[in-house]
C-alpha cells in the first residue's frame, strides 16, 4: 500500500515568504504595559480581567505553526509564545457560553471567530514570536493567534474576547471580508 499523501502546508492562491511583512489598517497604538488589561466578557459584562503581570503568569503554551495571510502570503514554522484560550477559560473559571467570540483590540479593531476555532488548543494570546516578546509592529504587547484561519482574524494589540450569543461581523467582516476565513477554502470575502 502507498502511505497516504500529507496535505499540502501552501493553501491555494497563496506564496510563501520568509518576511513577517506588517500589515496594518490605520496608525499602530502604543500600549503601556502598567495600563493594559485583558478581559473576558459574555455580552458586556466582563467575567475576568487580568493585569500584564497577572496575564504572563498564567500557563505559557509554545507553538510552532503556519500562518497565511488573506493579501495571499504565507510564512512557514512560525514560533509563538503566550496563553491558550483553553487556559484563559480554566483561569476564568468557566466554559464557553456561547458559540462565538468578537475579539477586540486596544484600537477599537475587532473580528468575530467561532468558539470551536479557539478552543482545544487551536488559538492562543500570543506574548511572543521568535523568542522575544512580539514587537509593536506585529501587535505587540499581545495580539490573538489563530493560525488557521487567514491572519486579519489573529487581532493585534487584543485586550478583550466578548462571547456573543450570535456570530457578528468585526471590523473587516462589515467591509465584505469572509465571517469565517478558511485559507485552505479561499474564504477572502463574503461571497467565497
Amino acid at each position: 500500500r502507498r502511505p497516504m499523501p500529507t496535505p499540502p502546508r501552501l493553501p491555494p492562491g497563496q506564496f510563501l515568504t520568509d518576511d513577517f511583512p506588517v500589515l496594518t489598517f490605520g496608525p499602530s497604538p502604543f500600549v503601556d504595559l502598567a495600563d493594559w488589561r485583558f478581559t473576558l466578557k459574555v455580552g458586556p459584562r466582563p467575567v475576568r480581567t487580568w493585569t500584564w503581570d497577572e496575564f504572563n503568569a498564567l500557563p505559557q503554551t509554545r507553538v510552532t505553526t503556519d500562518i497565511h495571510c488573506v493579501t495571499t502570503w504565507s510564512k512557514f514554522d512560525t514560533e509563538w509564545q503566550g496563553v491558550s484560550i483553553d487556559d484563559l477559560l480554566a483561569a476564568a473559571g468557566i466554559a464557553p457560553p456561547t458559540p462565538f467570540v468578537l475579539a477586540h483590540s486596544v484600537d477599537g479593531y475587532s473580528t468575530n471567530v467561532p468558539v470551536d476555532d479557539l478552543v482545544g488548543g487551536r488559538a492562543m494570546v500570543a506574548t511572543h514570536f521568535g523568542g522575544q516578546p512580539l514587537a509593536h509592529e506585529h501587535g505587540g504587547p499581545a495580539r490573538l493567534l489563530v493560525p488557521h484561519l487567514y491572519f486579519w482574524k489573529s487581532a493585534k494589540w487584543v485586550n478583550a474576547l466578548q462571547f456573543t450569543a450570535r456570530d457578528e461581523p468585526g471590523f473587516w467582516e462589515t467591509r465584505g471580508y469572509h465571517m469565517r476565513g478558511d485559507p485552505f477554502r479561499q474564504q477572502r470575502y463574503d461571497d467565497d
